[in-house]
């Protein structure tokens, strides 16, 4: 899917009006794009690549207890603390699950970004992008890779990992919520668990214990429009209890699930592929 960008249009942060009323995010198992209301979290930790677009008014950054710093466009590593805030009430969040791209080959603002980021041309192509998918009637990217020829200009390069640690990412993303153990897939894999946890966290970027916890905590993204009981959903995405529910999800959204769910009562959700398909019925 190729996109057609007026180079005039890139000399402007402000060229797009993405700044729009309507609250939506569309998902898949590699990307997340929100549009909608960031309430007032405490400290985020998304196992993520964390980009930030503001709509409106810049908004203000702290990494990992640093300076505050304002800015239209930032970006966070993956499992980076950090604090944000908008006078706008609106935000757009973009997340790459950082197990799917290669990191030294991503582009300059999203691999040594560390919050406030001052790419023009970077921040045009995303609002540009955000106008687009705004207005496109189905709202819908078939593969990852268009959309990230959307919104960075280019498919980012795709990671290359170990097929045995592949197959355990692909086990862990597909069902998310189910309780598998370090010990079930260094048996799987025919290695010992010490083997099978260093080997892991070489390939895939993270401890298995924090890729696991992260892929739980994102896989709440599916259910926010339900309205339904928090501890039924907490249930159904593999937390024992509604406490253990609320104390994970704030340390990974800075919010509790009261909070983000209230947030996300006019938000428009729309997915592609299988895991957006086998949890909630998108086309």
């Amino acid at each position: 899917m190729q996109i057609q960008i007026d180079s005039s249009e890139l000399h402007s942060s402000r060229a797009c009006p993405a700044a729009v009323a309507e609250r939506m995010m569309w998902l898949n198992a590699d990307r997340v794009l929100y549009v909608g209301l960031l309430g007032a979290p405490s400290v985020r930790t998304f196992g993520a690549f964390c980009i930030y677009v503001s709509l409106h008014s810049p908004h203000r950054i702290c990494v990992e207890g640093g300076e505050w710093e304002e800015a239209q466009l930032s970006v966070v590593p993956p499992y980076v603390g950090h604090r944000i805030e908008t006078r706008d009430r609106m935000i757009c969040n973009i997340l790459i699950e950082s197990e799917t791209v290669r990191l030294q080959d991503l582009p300059e603002h999203i691999r040594s970004g560390r919050g406030a980021v001052h790419d023009v041309r970077a921040l045009a192509t995303m609002r540009l992008a955000l106008d687009r998918f705004r207005r496109c009637a189905t709202r819908q990217y078939a593969r990852t890779e268009d959309f990230d020829e959307n919104f960075f200009g280019s498919a980012l390069p795709a990671r290359s990992i170990d097929k045995r640690m592949g197959a355990v990412v692909d086990k862990i993303k597909c069902d998310p919520n189910s309780h598998t153990s370090a010990e079930e897939c260094a048996v799987a894999c025919h290695l010992s668990v010490s083997r099978f946890l260093h080997l892991f966290k070489a390939e895939v970027g993270s401890p298995f214990r924090s890729f696991r916890t992260w892929q739980r905590a994102r896989s709440v993204l599916y259910y926010v429009t339900q309205n339904t009981n928090l501890t039924n959903i907490a249930l159904d995405v593999g937390y024992p209890d509604a406490t253990h529910f609320s104390h994970s999800i704030r340390q990974i959204y800075g919010l509790t699930p009261k909070s983000i769910f209230a947030g996300c009562r006019r938000l428009a959700l729309y997915g592609s592929g299988t895991a957006a398909s086998a949890r909630s019925g998108f086309n």
